[in-house]
């Protein structure tokens, strides 16, 4: 680590206080997210961040300010693609409104841990095997294209390992118990679907991790960088899901954007040693595509899906192991 031990402490403890303040003050009891309240708060994060970005500009100079904002740029439109899936994950599994808060919550403080092993051993293989880049290239941009070509998500809870342990070490309640991950009953530890649920979001974000961390390795090896602005696009992930839910199906462009800057940053991996690239460049490709991805889906929408009669559903036979 380059920088100084308290420079790494200080920041974490900025990250739990927030936590604390938002779990504890502010989402002290379980309640639907408004849209409003919603927007509020991935206004605030988004702040937070470019406050932060101010500081590295003030300490560490245009480079390395430059590199936290594109890399936070990355990470947070790669995010967007997470909330499709959160969406899939509580439909699937019929999470009320009021309880996916706090799945998002602990799905994200999980996700934080998760990404600093990630990083730092990602950071270390990179120092210690030269070659591995051009692994990590290849797999971005064979990623990239994986998701320019892919039609539609889809969810498969019947075979995460996660779960099939989970429910083999403990009974599980057959509905929500309000939004408890455990109870006692009958002198018997039980798991609620709850807890299934936020094993899936910690697993869907092991997922794009594995894309991600080796995308921003792509722009900065600067473990203090990639660490912070990893952790600035996560945290207003959970915000950014409320705020945008009702709004995905407006983006339909949005996962040809990503996979462009999937491959840009896996081919700038590869050609590593030959090509330099300014972070200018880099993040200027960046923001043209993204805005390119967003107008365009603003510009062509989707059309309208045709209204029919509703029909009573019925119930998911997988749904009956809870």
């Amino acid at each position: 680590m380059d920088h100084p031990i308290l420079l790494w402490v200080g920041f974490n403890v900025f990250v739990l206080i927030m936590l604390a303040l938002d779990l504890g003050v502010f989402n002290r009891k379980a309640h639907v997210v408004t849209v409003r309240e919603a927007l509020i708060w991935t206004g605030v994060w988004i702040a937070l961040a470019l406050l932060f970005n101010l500081g590295i500009l003030y300490w560490m100079g245009s480079e390395r300010a430059l590199e936290y904002l594109t890399g936070y740029l990355i990470e947070k439109s790669l995010s967007v693609d997470n909330i499709f899936v959160f969406l899939l994950i509580f439909s699937y599994f019929s999470v009320p409104a009021q309880y996916q808060h706090k799945v998002l919550f602990w799905g994200i403080l999980g996700a934080l841990v998760m990404r600093a092993i990630f990083i730092f051993t990602g950071i270390a293989l990179i120092e210690r095997f030269h070659w591995i880049i051009y692994v990590f290239g290849a797999f971005l941009i064979f990623t990239g294209i994986r998701i320019a070509l892919q039609k539609e998500k889809d969810i498969h809870p019947e075979r995460n390992p996660l779960l099939k342990l989970a429910r083999r070490l403990f009974p599980v309640t057959p509905g929500y118990e309000g939004n408890r991950f455990f109870i006692r009953r009958g002198g018997k530890l039980m798991a609620t679907p709850l807890i299934l649920v936020l094993l899936m979001v910690e697993t869907t974000d092991l997922i794009f991790a594995v894309d991600s961390i080796p995308a921003i390795l792509a722009i900065t090896r600067d473990p203090f960088i990639v660490y912070t602005s990893n952790v600035f696009a996560i945290l207003g992930l959970r915000a950014l899901y409320f705020a945008l839910a009702g709004a995905m199906r407006l983006f339909h462009f949005l996962h040809y954007g990503l996979s462009a800057i999937l491959v840009l940053v896996g081919v700038k991996m590869v050609l590593e040693d030959f090509w330099h690239p300014p972070v200018t460049l880099t993040l200027g490709s960046v923001l043209l595509i993204l805005g390119g991805s967003i107008a365009a889906s603003l510009i062509w929408p989707l059309p309208e899906p045709e209204s029919v009669n509703p029909r009573p559903e019925e119930p998911r036979q997988d749904r009956e192991e809870f």
